[in-house]
């Protein structure tokens, strides 16, 4: 079966390496990334556009193509795919606005009573400032459109909402702030049914304890100890079945979540595979991850199951100097391949290959991911590899998974409200 997965990033690497270990796959990458090129074959993406993508597709005669970031989704790539008659994984442009707007979003969680903070939209500036009166601090303050994971800023003050306000063009979304524990959801689904693929937590600020602004993610964990059966359950019944039934989701219904005393509520959907979440879930997935994807793509969904790994896993990010603001590129990387002699995958996010071997090309540059028996077992395995690499202004958390360590110790930690 050949698989072409759209994107070049830390997820598509993940989706690529999982998906190269089923029986008979031939798995491509457009554009992809020297992670990729290790699993499967690149393809140059010379058109972007939903076109551009269906050209690559039926050159190859892909049976199956798996859609990794969303722009291509809110662009339209699934209708144009569904009109040719290939197989896709991906909502239609319609779904797509539940990530390609917030304001959208927002508006869909009030209709459908679907819980989530309470908001106020900001058509202007003076709409913004009336809102944070109304909210107080901490303030949440979203841009309505795609911001790759950076257009969210909780302000824990005026001074800073104020600066907020001064980046954030357009309209926004200005909301409570929540407080509990993050989590992330996301199922695959075909319209009908629903598969829930396990829990993980993100780290969205760029700063150990959740310090400084927010980026795309700086790392997550994968475990079942997340979530309890009651809490699947009602996320499930309260978010995901309702969202379902009411767009005809297809693909990956992403729902960003806070765990607050009144149950959880919605923070941000996605309508795609999350990142970095994504490189944990792939390395504890223990079943065969194409079949699933070819009934969803299908319409068939209600058959297919997933079976995981007992033992947690974890990504850590590590970042290019000055991100998630301006950062450098083409700087040499050293140790992969003692980090992966260690037990851990080092998925790629924003390398290429230069003049001198592998370097430097993103603000996220490599995910370093590895399982264990048990939550602290898994992150020392993880930071045991992280400190065999080595490229030039190299900086990551150093807290990844620990609020489980501390959920183990019946220390719930108390998150912050962000998403983006």
């Amino acid at each position: 079966m050949k698989i072409l997965i759209l994107g070049g990033g830390g997820r598509e690497h993940a989706l690529a390496w999982k998906l190269a270990q089923s029986p008979g796959a031939a798995v491509f990458g457009a554009p992809g990334n020297p992670g990729i090129a290790r699993v499967g074959a690149c393809v140059p993406v010379p058109d972007a556009s939903p076109e551009g993508f269906l050209a690559i597709a039926e050159k190859l005669d892909a049976d199956l193509t798996v859609v990794g970031p969303e722009a291509p989704l809110v662009a339209g790539v699934v209708d144009a795919f569904r009109a040719a008659g290939r197989a896709v994984v991906g909502p239609d442009r319609t779904a797509a606005r539940l990530e390609g707007s917030k304001v959208f979003a927002k508006n869909f969680l009030a209709q459908m009573a679907i819980p989530t903070a309470q908001y106020v939209i900001a058509e202007n500036d003076l709409d913004a400032r009336r809102a944070l009166d109304r909210f107080g601090f901490p303030v949440v303050l979203k841009a309505d459109g795609l911001a790759a994971g950076k257009g969210v800023v909780v302000a824990r003050d005026r001074s800073e909402a104020e600066a907020a306000l001064a980046n954030l063009k357009g309209r926004l979304v200005v909301e409570e702030f929540l407080r509990g524990e993050e989590v992330s959801f996301i199922a695959l689904c075909d319209g009908r049914d629903v598969l829930p693929l396990a829990p993980t937590q993100d780290h969205k600020a760029v700063f150990d304890g959740d310090a400084g602004p927010n980026t795309g993610g700086m790392g997550a964990y994968c475990d079942a100890a997340i979530l309890s059966e009651p809490q699947t359950k009602e996320i499930l019944n309260r978010v995901i079945y309702p969202t379902v039934e009411a767009t005809r989701f297809t693909g990956f219904l992403y729902a960003g979540l806070m765990m607050t005393d009144a149950g959880p509520k919605v923070l941000e959907f996605n309508v795609r595979m999350g990142d970095p979440e994504t490189q944990p879930l792939m390395h504890r997935m223990a079943s065969d991850f194409a079949p699933a994807l070819l009934a969803a793509a299908e319409g068939r969904l209600g058959s297919a199951r997933l079976e995981w790994r007992p033992g947690p896993s974890v990504c850590v990010v590590l970042a290019s100097e000055g991100y998630p603001g301006a950062y450098p590129t083409g700087r040499p990387i050293h140790g992969i391949e003692c980090a992966e002699a260690l037990g851990a995958t080092v998925f790629h996010a924003g390398t290429r290959l230069g003049s001198n071997g592998l370097e430097t090309a993103g603000g996220r540059v490599l995910g370093v991911t590895a399982d264990g028996a048990d939550l602290t077992t898994a992150i020392d395995r993880a930071y045991a590899a992280v400190r065999e690499i080595r490229f030039e202004g190299m900086h990551y958390r150093a807290d990844i998974g620990r609020k489980g360590l501390q959920r183990y110790n019946g220390k719930t930690q108390r998150g912050r409200s962000s998403d983006g």
